[in-house]
């Protein structure tokens, strides 16, 4: 199984709008993908790798800092937004059956202009590059949705109407900046990954990469390798999104690996986690009860109690 590659040009970020007859023929294959796998790359979305590139490149000198510099900026410090900022290496397990993840984060979700921000030499520009991507990945996110409608032909405003608060604190989207440093696998804890396998929480995610790792269990239950692809961004299918479709659309589990004994190499990914906003309640479109009704935010919440447990 291979995951699909979907051209987006016709509604990438540098265009407009998109016709009708583009929008069915993104739909068409769109569609395909996520009820068949779940995930999809998309090309030509309009996030540049040059863009990419940019945020890895002052991500990876704020987690190359010592810790002592990196913890006034560490996640639960903002009180109005408790998801906001920095994970420490082996903080968070993702399958809560495993050791500690072996990844560093950084998280935006607030762009309250009370918030702390990096701001030491070494990552000159911290703030605005973080920020300036977050705003990139959530147009896009819009428009992905936005199609994600017209494959189930619902009316857009049934996705797009709950998700106006990104950027705000009072909608959980997230903008993860994640690193995973050097592994010694004669330290590393029985069962211990680089990230547990689980499946996201929200709506959609937008994931760059900038080397493999990556694994995607299929619907046979096995895991396959994701590959990596400059320039294109691998959409996924959420949890709220699979309660939202009544399993139109299905959350798939994946993990990322340890490198090979021996390989001292560094992975990194920009995952942009879209949320529906705090108070929006989901249910499911197709007027079954096949999932009970739940407020995003409080799903989100309990989430996190899995993984900080």
């Amino acid at each position: 199984m291979l995951i699909p590659v979907v051209d987006f040009a016709a509604y990438g970020l540098s265009r407009r709008d998109v016709t009708d007859e583009q929008l069915n023929g993104l739909s068409k294959e769109v569609k395909a993908a996520l009820e068949e796998i779940g995930f999809v790359f998309l090309k030509n979305s309009g996030i540049t790798q040059e863009e990419v590139d940019r945020v890895m490149d002052v991500s990876r000198r704020f987690f190359q800092q010592p810790d002592e510099l990196k913890r006034p900026f560490r996640r639960n410090s903002f009180a109005d937004s408790p998801n906001h900022g920095w994970v420490s290496l082996e903080s968070e397990r993702l399958n809560p059956r495993r050791p500690g993840d072996l990844k560093e984060a950084f998280n935006t979700v607030s762009l309250h202009p009370d918030i702390k921000w990096p701001s030491s030499e070494a990552v000159t520009g911290f703030q605005e590059i973080q920020t300036s991507f977050f705003h990139r990945c959530k147009e896009l996110s819009l428009r992905v949705l936005r199609v994600m409608a017209h494959c189930l032909g619902l009316d857009p405003d049934v996705f797009l109407s709950v998700h106006r608060l990104i950027g705000t604190d009072e909608n959980g989207t997230t903008l993860r900046s994640l690193y995973y440093p050097p592994v010694n696998s004669e330290k590393t804890k029985e069962g211990q990954l680089r990230c547990g396998e689980h499946s996201d929480y929200g709506s959609i995610t937008l994931l760059f990469q900038s080397s493999e790792g990556l694994q995607v269990r299929t619907r046979s239950g096995e895991f396959i390798c994701a590959p990596c692809i400059p320039g294109a961004v691998l959409v996924n299918i959420a949890d709220l999104m699979q309660r939202w479709t009544s399993d139109r659309f299905v959350s798939v589990r994946h993990k990322v690996l340890l490198p090979p004994a021996g390989d001292s190499s560094t992975r990194q990914s920009l995952a942009f986690f879209v949320q529906p906003d705090d108070e929006a309640v989901i249910t499911c479109c197709d007027g079954s009860s096949k999932y009970p009704p739940v407020k995003a935010g409080e799903y989100l919440t309990e989430r996190f109690k899995d993984s900080y447990g």
